[in-house]
């Protein structure tokens, strides 16, 4: 009966720390694709993006944390999306880390169409699809970093919806071709306006990157 008794419980605890085991590889989401636009280019600036991105985040069951769109602004007191981001690590919305830290994010990340999900946990369209919207606003160079100079790369700071510019990146890491800019996730090229018509035609639809910054 003791036999028994302690096969049993041997049983049960195994099964136990199988289960913790399973609950810890679960990491909690820190990343996203936004699943609807704004606006085109015009986010409502920062602030208006990083609503957004805890709107959205909070209807995931997400919005306990405190989300930053991956973002750069120019001109007087620029800001680096990089900056506006935390630490990590980040996890998509199915417990998949794409990034332990920032120097990780802006190197060999773990970003692709398979991993670069929206909230809710869907793939976004990427080259091939139809319509394409691999096309992610970002206004940052390949390190995180603003923009110098007087072409504007981020849509009038993320305050306008016509004529202007932004950088995208592509989520899926594909272009037109294999050079680095058509594979990279945030800085690919820049947009033909910013309104969603100039948006969509290089293939994109007003999305931003969403991550956790606590």
């Amino acid at each position: 009966m003791t036999k028994i008794l302690t096969i049993a419980l041997a049983g049960a605890c195994a099964s136990m720390l199988t289960a913790g085991a399973a609950v810890a590889q679960q990491a909690p989401l820190g990343f996203f694709i936004t699943s609807a636009p704004l606006d085109g280019g015009n986010l409502g600036g920062l602030a208006g993006a990083d609503r957004h991105c805890q709107a959205l985040a909070a209807a995931a069951g997400a919005g306990n944390r405190t989300w930053r769109a991956y973002l750069s602004t120019k001109g007087a007191g620029a800001v680096n999306a990089r900056d506006r981001i935390g630490r990590g690590p980040w996890a998509n919305a199915r417990g998949v880390v794409i990034a332990a830290n920032v120097a990780e994010l802006h190197g060999t990340n773990n970003l692709t169409k398979q991993t670069a999900l929206t909230e809710a946990g869907a793939m976004v369209n990427g080259r091939g699809d139809t319509p394409n919207e691999h096309d992610i606003l970002t206004g940052t160079q390949t390190d995180g970093t603003a923009f110098s100079g007087d072409a504007d790369r981020t849509c009038g700071n993320w305050t306008k919806n016509g004529e202007g510019s932004a950088m995208v990146g592509h989520h899926d890491r594909m272009g037109l071709n294999t050079e680095p800019p058509a594979l990279s996730w945030n800085a690919s090229h820049p947009s033909r306006g910013c309104d969603m018509p100039s948006l969509r035609a290089t293939g994109g639809g007003g999305r931003f990157y969403c991550f956790a910054a606590d």
